[in-house]
């Protein structure tokens, strides 16, 4: 009795196509800064209005700052997970960014992929300190212990990969 396994190769080889990789992880954290920001607007604007709504109901409405990290949390894991669950594969950070999320074998990124992904980064992060992240500097594909741990890439999109390509001086 044999058991076969399907094994696929790695899509994105940084020694065939460079462009793929190519400043991303200095426009990663670009567009880790802006998905920031476009995550805390929405909880300030809600932690304004219940302090608003605190002060007209004598004190009440400030039970409503309770949920609201919890609130945080859920809204941040639905934003990137239905970010990289789009077209594009990528959130609007990464959008702007010309960045986009795939599967060590090439597939795009869905929902499950994107919300587990910023769990995990926020574990890893939290747990083994920030300076995991330098783990990006020694592997080839420049991924963090969370994309590798999940089988992810963040790669240039096509159109930045073909003008990277474009432009590349010949060896």
């Amino acid at each position: 009795m044999s058991i076969s396994m399907d094994v696929r190769p790695h899509a994105y080889d940084p020694d065939l196509n460079p462009e793929l990789f190519e400043g991303v992880l200095s426009r990663r954290v670009v567009a880790f800064v802006i998905d920031f920001v476009l995550i805390a607007i929405p909880v300030v604007l809600a932690a304004m209005v219940i302090f608003v709504f605190g002060i007209v109901t004598l004190g009440f409405g400030w039970a409503l700052y309770w949920p609201l990290p919890p609130a945080s949390v859920i809204w941040a894991i639905v934003y990137f997970g239905l970010g990289v669950a789009g077209e594009r594969s990528a959130t609007v950070g990464m959008r702007v960014m010309d960045l986009e999320m795939r599967t060590w074998y090439g597939a795009p990124a869905y929902f499950v992929l994107g919300a587990v992904h910023v769990v995990l980064y926020w574990v890893t992060v939290s747990a083994l300190t920030p300076f995991i992240l330098l783990v990006a500097f020694f592997n080839r594909r420049k991924r963090l212990l969370h994309d590798i741990l999940l089988g992810t890439v963040i790669v240039n999109n096509a159109s930045r990969a073909a003008a990277l390509r474009t432009y590349a001086p010949a060896a």
